[in-house]
């Protein structure tokens, strides 16, 4: 396959000089117990103490600070489960654009309340009625708004790049990066720096067992599609990879696999009270696979990207009492 060309390198780093100052450079984890539970070393790269509270802040600040003054006067739609919401929603009040948000109306209330609260409208949808796809561009073109798609944009997977570029930049050699993959702009963001810089790092996306359309459509090389999996990581629940994306993901990517709801509940419940960090289901899926022994590399050196924290705490209290029991 010959390499795509929608994404580079250079845009990742450019994208990390546009967001300086801006977004957080999130801390890096690491911890003894894990270290000896899977008899290698690992370092989470933190994005639940990103602005907003997940990596997506990166990609849409990186997207909204490259729009025209035009583009930036009229405002700009997107259309997210969450965490991409919150991200374009907060980017547009620090730039100044009007940030319209189509959202599902089951999106976990924190992350409605927090959109609401950086300024933006609320258009609410029904998932199992409606194609946000559709409703999104379709409100694009009658209110004349550029649309910020949540990961199938070029400035957006740059953006998400710079997540692997600072893990890199602190712990020097990995020998494997495990990345959470949804629609695919953080794995194939993370994926294009990690093999720019590191060409011997093996990098690997992991999704939900009931969301696997991206696990599919890498070992077939054919895009899949899920429709509204009922997984507890919401950030996964995208229908398929992107039409950016998608080519990324096979050309930088070593390898898919997934993890069970019971592993996802299990993995946060051991972050939450061994590392002591507050992380939502998607944001543990990197996590899970190692933990859960679904990806093995003893004595290696692993990054693992914790893509994010937008959790209800409440609702938090009855999976674990449920899910663990």
């Amino acid at each position: 396959m010959t390499q795509p060309n929608s994404v580079a390198i250079s845009d990742v780093q450019a994208a990390q000089k546009r967001i300086l100052g801006i977004a957080h450079r999130t801390p890096v984890l690491t911890s003894r117990i894990v270290n000896d539970r899977t008899n290698s070393q690992v370092f989470f790269k933190c994005e639940n103490f990103q602005r907003t509270g997940a990596f997506k802040f990166r990609g849409a600040y990186n997207a909204l600070a490259q729009l025209s003054v035009a583009e930036k006067q009229t405002g700009v739609l997107t259309y997210s489960s969450g965490n991409h919401a919150q991200a374009i929603a907060l980017a547009g009040q620090l730039l100044n654009i009007p940030t319209t948000i189509v959202m599902p109306d089951d999106a976990p209330a924190v992350k409605q309340t927090a959109t609401r609260g950086y300024g933006a409208e609320i258009i609410l949808y029904n998932r199992q009625e409606t194609n946000r796809e559709e409703l999104a561009q379709n409100l694009a073109d009658e209110r004349s708004l550029t649309l910020i798609p949540p990961y199938d944009h070029p400035h957006v997977v740059a953006g998400q790049g710079t997540t692997a570029l600072e893990l890199i930049q602190e712990v020097g050699e990995l020998d494997l990066l495990l990345v959470c993959c949804g629609g695919g702009g953080l794995l194939s963001g993370c994926a294009i720096a990690a093999k720019s810089l590191l060409p011997n790092c093996k990098v690997i996306g992991v999704e939900p067992a009931i969301a696997d359309d991206a696990t599919r459509s890498y070992h077939t090389k054919t895009l899949q599609t899920v429709k509204n999996p009922n997984t507890i990581a919401d950030g996964a629940r995208t229908p398929s990879l992107g039409q950016i994306t998608f080519p990324l993901v096979l050309h930088y990517v070593d390898d898919m696999v997934t993890v069970s709801e019971e592993a996802i509940l299990r993995t946060m419940f051991f972050l939450w009270e061994r590392l002591k960090i507050v992380v939502e289901p998607t944001g543990v899926l990197a996590a899970a696979a190692l933990l859960e022994g679904v990806v093995t590399a003893p004595e290696a050196r692993i990054g693992v990207i914790i893509s994010g924290g937008n959790v209800d705490l409440a609702q938090v209290g009855k999976l674990f009492s449920v899910g663990l029991d």
